[in-house]
C-alpha cells in the first residue's frame, strides 16, 4: 500500500493526500506509457499496443462517468427509501429490487436495444447507453450501502441536534450525512472497483473498451493466451491503482476509527 511509504511523523491528512497524488500520477503515467510499453512485447501484442492503450482509457472513462452517475442515483434512492412519503419509498424500493434482481448484461442490452423502442427517438450511442446501464446498476447497490449508513447513525444524535435548535437541513447535512458517508465508504469503494471490472460487459453493444479490444485481437490472431493475459494484467493494474485511491480516501476519513 502506497500510504505505508510515507514518513510516520506525517499527519493522517498529509499521508492520505500524498497517496492520492501519487496514485493519480501513477495512473496518468500508466495510461500515457501503456502503448509504448506494450509495443515492446512480441506479437500479437506489440503491433496492437495502441489498441490496448485506447481500450484501457475507454474502460477508465466508462468507469469514472458511470461511477459518478451511480453515486448520485444511489444517494437519491437511499434518501427516497428513508423518506416519509410512501410513494417515494415504494418507487425507490422498486428500482433497487428490479436492478439488483436482473443481470447487468440484460440491463445493458435493454438500454441499448429496447429503450429506443419504448421511447421513440431516444437512440443512445453505445458509450452513452453503457454509461446509463452501468450507472443505474451501481446506483442500486450504492443506495443500499448509503441507506445502511444512514440507519446506522444513532437516533440520539439526531434528537440532540434538534434539541439544540438545529433545523432539519442542518441536522442532516452537519450531523447525520457525514457519519453515514463514513460508514458507507467501504462498500461504496467496493462497488466502484467492481464497476471497473463489470464495465467489460459493455463489449456486448460494441463499446471498444479493453475486453472488446482483446476479443477482437484474439479472434483475428488466434492467440488467446497472450492476448487475454495482457487484458487481465491491464485490468489488474487499473484495479490496483483505483484501490490505492480508495484506501487513501478511507485513511483520510479514518473509516476504521484508528486515529494515529
Amino acid at each position: 500500500m502506497l500510504i505505508a511509504l510515507w514518513p510516520r511523523h506525517w499527519s493522517r491528512p498529509q499521508r492520505s493526500n500524498a497517496t492520492l497524488i501519487a496514485a493519480l500520477v501513477l495512473m496518468v503515467f500508466m495510461l500515457a506509457l501503456l502503448g509504448q510499453i506494450l509495443s515492446l512485447f512480441p506479437e500479437p501484442i506489440g503491433s496492437n499496443a495502441q489498441a490496448f492503450s485506447d481500450g484501457a482509457r475507454t474502460t477508465l472513462w466508462l468507469t469514472l462517468i458511470s461511477g459518478a452517475v451511480g453515486l448520485v442515483l444511489g444517494t437519491a434512492a437511499a434518501l427516497a427509501r428513508t423518506a416519509r412519503w410512501i410513494g417515494l419509498r415504494w418507487l425507490a424500493g422498486f428500482y433497487i429490487w428490479a436492478i439488483r434482481g436482473t443481470p447487468l448484461l440484460v440491463q445493458i442490452l435493454f438500454v441499448y436495444f429496447a429503450l429506443p423502442v419504448l421511447v421513440p427517438g431516444l437512440n443512445l450511442p453505445d458509450f452513452a447507453a453503457a454509461v446509463v446501464a452501468l450507472g443505474l446498476n451501481v446506483g442500486a447497490y450504492n443506495a443500499e450501502a448509503i441507506r445502511a449508513g444512514l440507519l446506522a447513525v444513532p437516533r440520539g444524535q439526531t434528537e440532540a441536534a434538534r434539541a439544540l435548535g438545529l433545523g432539519r437541513g442542518h441536522v442532516f447535512f452537519d450531523v447525520v450525512f457525514p457519519q453515514a458517508f463514513k460508514i458507507s465508504l467501504p462498500p461504496l469503494v467496493s462497488n466502484f472497483v467492481a464497476l471497473l471490472k463489470d464495465s467489460s460487459l459493455a463489449y456486448a453493444i460494441g463499446v471498444v473498451e479493453l475486453t472488446n479490444v482483446g476479443n477482437r485481437i484474439q479472434s483475428a490472431t488466434f492467440q488467446p493466451i497472450a492476448t487475454l493475459t495482457t487484458v487481465a494484467l491491464t485490468y489488474l493494474l487499473l484495479t490496483t491503482l483505483v484501490t490505492q485511491l480508495s484506501n487513501a480516501i478511507e485513511h483520510r476519513f479514518d473509516v476504521e476509527g484508528r486515529i494515529q
